[in-house]
């Protein structure tokens, strides 16, 4: 019985990462559909001085769609290393976006193959449109586990793009968030390659729910099996008898 509440309360936490991965992959796909809106009713400006990091979007405010207009600081661009399209390893490259108020927006404009050399030699990247620049791009909140920003060859590397590690590095405070770009006016490099956004793997999730679910009634089905024999047996049903001939024959004496 305790198993099969412990497998129940599994089961449940399954379902609830499932409804959760659920929703985020809603919110890609209404992001992907959607005309863009003013980056201010995605995210809210950064208040701090150089190399603060302003407040996190709302959870609702993710994936939205948005455009801004700024100018590209090039001396300023991060590679983020080991990041795979296409089965292919290579960088994904940020600039920030500064506005008109003097904060930054890190935009990632796209993803680049490595230079001859190795999955991590840094590639020639290409030169950013100077003037102003009107991006359209996707709110991607920041990733956990950024580890240490590093300085190679006079570039800022970085393996995870964690934001609030990146304004350290920065002079000016930056948007909360980053910009996954879709699209940019003037037109963008075309030896960038769009990053793709995956969906999560909610039907795994549900697949466990199933699974933990059905464990549970396989242990309450087992446990109603085995006490149903056990009551047999302590009732004697399904023992062999004794042969009423058999048992009426006197035992034999030691003397005969």
């Amino acid at each position: 019985m305790v198993a099969a509440a412990v497998m129940v309360l599994l089961g449940n936490w399954q379902l609830d990462r499932y409804q959760g991965r659920t929703e985020v992959n809603e919110q890609i796909d209404a992001g992907q559909r959607m005309t863009p809106a003013p980056l201010a009713d995605a995210l809210r400006v950064p208040t701090g001085g150089a190399g603060t990091v302003g407040p996190a979007p709302a959870k609702d405010k993710v994936w939205t769609r948005v455009t801004v207009t700024g100018r590209y600081d090039p001396t300023n661009t991060v590679l983020v290393r080991g990041r795979t399209v296409d089965s292919r390893v290579g960088f994904e490259v940020l600039t920030p976006l500064v506005l008109a108020d003097g904060s930054a927006l890190l935009v990632d404009r796209g993803w680049i193959p490595p230079a001859p050399g190795g999955a991590t030699a840094q590639p020639p990247v290409p030169a950013a449109p100077t003037g102003d620049v009107t991006v359209v791009g996707r709110v991607h909140e920041t990733e956990s586990g950024a580890g240490a920003v590093a300085r190679r060859d006079g570039r800022l590397e970085i393996r995870r793009i964690g934001v609030s590690r990146l304004a350290g590095e920065l002079p000016y405070p930056v948007y909360g968030a980053y910009l996954l770009l879709d699209e940019q006016t003037p037109a963008a490099d075309p030896v960038f390659k769009a990053v793709p956004v995956g969906h999560a793997n909610n039907w795994q999730n549900f697949g466990y729910v199933v699974q933990w679910w059905l464990f549970a009634v396989m242990a309450l089905f087992g446990y109603g099996w085995v006490a149903r024999r056990e009551a047999h047996r302590a009732a004697g049903i399904g023992t062999t008898p004794v042969p009423l001939d058999r048992a009426a024959e006197p035992t034999p004496s030691a003397s005969a």
